[in-house]
């Protein structure tokens, strides 16, 4: 398992025993975990030797929530590998991707495909559809200020597709489109909870 340590959120994951989920876990989930579909890593916080996950069904609402033993975990994809894979499928969200690599990979940060696009490009499990937006994440350890934020936008706003856009700061997770808004305070999604805060990328702004 140290090859895959850390785990991050949004890393897919591979291997988790259906003998592992909780007997009352809906038939979809069993069905998903037993065709050998990967999990997504959630923020979370878990006893230690375990990661939070999700594993997703075929509509949209197929949600739910568990965790895995990191000694299950068999293979782990993160979404910075998923940027030059090739769909075979044409959908918005991969025609989007193709449309805004240039723009991301001009940033000079990590970048990676999250969502639906990122589990179809994964796993090859076709979950996209005519509606579906593209999820990405930007890794951003530094502070980024919110009128580069803006600018970014207005880059990505003219895709195939909406998209929705993460900045992954060392706390936690923050929407692009909320960081370059006007509201003075924005959701930060940490391991122990979403809040509004001032400034993402502040270490008080996750404070208990």
């Amino acid at each position: 398992m140290s090859t895959f340590q850390p785990v991050l959120p949004h890393d897919l994951l591979w291997g988790l025993p259906a003998a592992a989920l909780p007997i009352d876990a809906p038939a979809w989930v069993f069905e998903a975990v037993g065709l050998g579909h990967p999990v997504v890593v959630r923020r979370a916080r878990v006893a230690a030797g375990l990661v939070a996950v999700g594993v997703r069904g075929r509509s949209r609402d197929q949600r739910y929530a568990t965790h895995m033993r990191l000694d299950d975990v068999q293979r782990c994809v993160r979404p910075e590998g998923l940027i030059a894979i090739t769909a075979d499928a044409d959908w918005p969200a991969l025609r989007a991707l193709e449309q805004i690599r240039s723009v991301m990979d001009a940033l000079g940060q990590p970048w990676g495909v999250a969502g639906g696009a990122g589990f179809e490009l994964a796993s090859g499990v076709p979950v996209l559809h005519a509606g579906s937006d593209l999820d990405l994440i930007l890794r951003t350890p530094d502070y980024l200020d919110r009128q580069h934020a803006a600018r970014l936008l207005e880059q990505l706003a003219s895709a195939a597709c909406r998209i929705d856009l993460q900045l992954q700061t060392p706390f936690g997770a923050v929407a692009l489109r909320e960081w370059a808004g006007s509201s003075r305070q924005v959701l930060l999604k940490a391991e122990d909870g979403a809040r509004l805060v001032d400034n993402p990328w502040l270490a008080q702004a996750v404070a208990a």
